[in-house]
């Protein structure tokens, strides 16, 4: 099991274009490297002044379609499968310009990001990283969902998930994020979505981004993908996915053993607001090295 004591950050840039998913807009963003104690932040260099806006949950200002961050009227809209890609690559430092309000969904996973990341290298900084440590379990509930934390030295995540589809149907998978497999088995998870859905966004003026390539669309009984899957429970693992970039908006790597079930963006984001509120759950340290 590996756990970064130092923080990191890329060893050059990365840049990569595509199409943001509900504006159909082509938008080109770089990924640059950051000093320590910097966080991750995105520029808005197509705005006056090109605004900076931090990715920590405190300036999430929408979760209805995706995680939305923003600040004094400047926002990025859908960070979630790029702050996922730094959260599973142990990136804390980065600096991510783009030239739109909304990121590029790509193939709607986080490959691409994953991959770019690990092309350009990783470089460790000379600073300490500190965790935000669970100390008492935190749980919140929502008639059949919920998400709960509880203390662990290391960092595991269980997301469940169940939708009344064949294809579907329940699913559960487990990451511990320390053994390296998260560009393997959960960088690739595409989003998903019912295409009966994505038709009725279009006729509001969103979706515009989504086709085949963006992601997985589903009948009735079927996908309409003709590759067919990356795994046989993508979807469960594109909701992980999810639920790490939601949950590195604490803004600092968790010492957790984290489990969730039919949570989303909204859930994931009112769970963070819960155990921030609730100090005597959580520390924050350096990671101890010593197992529950």
């Amino acid at each position: 099991m590996t756990i970064y004591m130092k923080q990191r950050t890329l060893a050059k840039p990365f840049s990569c274009s595509g199409t943001g998913v509900h504006s159909g807009v082509e938008v080109h963003l770089s990924i640059e490297p950051a000093p320590a104690n910097h966080g991750i932040r995105f520029k808005r260099n197509d705005l006056p002044d090109s605004p900076t806006i931090r990715a920590f949950f405190r300036n999430v200002v929408d979760t209805s379609l995706a995680t939305v961050i923003g600040h004094e009227g400047a926002i990025v809209s859908t960070i979630e499968h790029l702050m996922a890609a730094f959260c599973g690559l142990g990136i804390d430092n980065a600096l991510v310009t783009i030239d739109g309000y909304e990121m590029p969904i790509l193939d709607g996973s986080a490959r691409v990001y994953a991959e770019g990341i690990v092309a350009a290298g990783i470089r460790e900084l000379d600073a300490p990283r500190c965790f935000l440590a669970i100390t008492e379990t935190v749980e919140i509930t929502e008639g059949d969902k919920w998400v709960k934390a509880e203390p662990f030295e290391g960092f595991s995540i269980t997301c469940g998930i169940e939708f009344n589809h064949p294809m579907i149907m329940l699913q559960s998978y487990t990451l511990d994020l320390f053994d390296e497999s998260f560009l393997t088995a959960i960088s690739p998870a595409r989003t998903f979505g019912f295409y009966r859905e994505i038709e009725m966004l279009k006729l509001y003026g969103l979706g515009r981004g989504a086709t085949l390539d963006t992601g997985i669309a589903l009948t009735d009984d079927d996908i309409m993908n003709e590759g067919g899957l990356r795994f046989p429970d993508e979807f469960v693992r594109h909701k992980l996915l999810d639920c790490l970039g939601d949950f590195s908006l604490l803004g600092m790597p968790i010492l957790a053993k984290i489990t969730t079930h039919k949570s989303g963006h909204a859930f994931n984001h009112n769970f963070l607001e819960a155990l921030f509120a609730n100090k005597s759950a959580w520390e924050t340290r350096p990671f101890s090295g010593v197992s529950p």
